[in-house]
């Protein structure tokens, strides 16, 4: 059997059409991948890949990452997946804006990244992350919508 290629993008039907797609089919689309994303990040950051120490023995504690042995990588993962977590937050609450409970979605929201920042603080070692870049890195999405918001205004005068 031999598979020949049309030529054609495999992916080309996949790809959002402005006149194809309608608007609701958009937005319920982008809020179950932000969902996915978030629960996946938060996840991650509560239990972090390769677990906690269970002892407290040759230099670690119980209850921190066993990954924050290795801490290039570590802080990597930690400021990717905080990133991921709170781009993915963002995204639902913006496209639950003015949806019946919008103030509920955002209370539920932040708080759940408070308690991933809690979380993240509990199982890292206290010497291996500086927690204001992770604390600035959570801050990064919110801020770079809100400039762009403020050029478009500043743009369109």
């Amino acid at each position: 059997m031999v598979l020949k290629s049309t030529g054609k993008s495999w992916f080309k039907n996949f790809q959002y059409e402005e006149d194809r797609d309608s608007p609701t089919e958009v937005r319920n689309i982008l809020l179950i991948v932000a969902t996915l994303i978030a629960s996946v990040t938060f996840q991650a950051g509560v239990n972090p890949p390769g677990g906690v120490w269970q002892d407290e023995r040759n230099g670690h504690y119980a209850g921190t990452a066993i990954y924050a042995s290795q801490p290039p990588a570590f802080y990597v993962f930690l400021i990717s997946n905080t990133l991921a977590l709170s781009a993915s937050l963002l995204v639902i609450i913006s496209l639950t804006y003015r949806f019946p409970f919008h103030l509920e979605v955002i209370i539920a929201t932040v708080s759940m990244l408070v308690t991933y920042g809690s979380a993240i603080f509990a199982v890292t070692p206290k010497d291996s992350v500086r927690f204001r870049y992770v604390t600035a890195t959570a801050a990064v999405p919110f801020m770079v919508r809100c400039l762009i918001h403020l050029f478009n205004k500043l743009r369109n005068r």
